[in-house]
């Protein structure tokens, strides 16, 4: 299979700033040629494709790319598997899943495994691009109806009982009153953007105080960060 290059040819954005590093895993080869293009076009830089779950995981830890692109159904490993291998060995991967199915066992499984997004291959090419762009930041994407459905399962889980505390756990680091603003927000869904317009602050500084918040708690991912909030029940609040 083909692998695909742009050798650094897309183009940054406005600010000057390196053009999004992308790759797209899927097992059609002209659909998965199709999805590059179409992203290298719009100014991402494809830094690689791959048609099977083995070659995927080995090709994206040598191309180091910033999103993944990943179709679920794989031959040689599921996209699910891959999707954990990648994101377990750098957490600052994001996935955007790209899948025909729509089944909600599918997505569960998908999120659960480290994908930031999820988005049907019914999209239109416009969407495509725009959920890339989303992703890349940390924004959480789902075909319409999806996201209810992630969020849905978070407050399921977070209302199990919760396992007795470890006498000897350290104590829940300390956030500042505007990284548990930010957060309260991330837990009801609201995106970067929405943050940004809702506290009067940049998109930047929303991404600053999410990244500290990731650090001090230790988490991985901004999926993993909606768990918790929901979790202390600040989505209420």
């Amino acid at each position: 299979m083909n692998e695909w290059q742009t050798g650094g040819g897309g183009f940054g954005g406005d600010d000057g700033r390196p053009a999004i590093k992308v790759m797209v895993v899927d097992d059609h080869p002209m659909w998965r040629d199709a999805v590059a293009r179409d992203l290298a076009a719009a100014g991402f830089d494809v830094v690689a494709t791959a048609g099977d779950g083995e070659q995927a995981v080995r090709r994206a830890r040598a191309a180091g790319p910033d999103v993944l692109v990943l179709d679920l159904n794989l031959p040689a490993k599921p996209g699910v598997q891959v999707c954990k291998e990648l994101v377990g060995h750098d957490p600052s991967l994001r996935v955007l899943v790209l899948s025909a199915s729509g089944e909600h066992a599918d997505v569960l499984e998908a999120v659960k495994s480290g994908a930031t997004g999820y988005l049907l291959k019914s999209a239109s090419t416009e969407e495509l691009i725009d959920a890339v762009r989303r992703t890349a930041v940390g924004d959480p994407v789902f075909t319409p109806g999806l996201a209810g459905l992630v969020l849905g399962e978070y407050r399921r889980l977070a209302s199990e009982p919760a396992p007795a505390p470890d006498a000897d756990e350290p104590k829940a680091p300390e956030l500042t009153e505007r990284e548990t603003e930010v957060l309260r927000l991330v837990a009801k869904g609201l995106s970067y953007k929405q943050i940004a317009e809702r506290l009067v602050i940049s998109h930047r500084t929303v991404q600053n105080h999410v990244q500290n918040t990731l650090g001090k708690l230790q988490l991985h991912n901004r999926v993993e960060l909606v768990r918790y909030a929901i979790e202390r029940g600040l989505d209420d609040e």
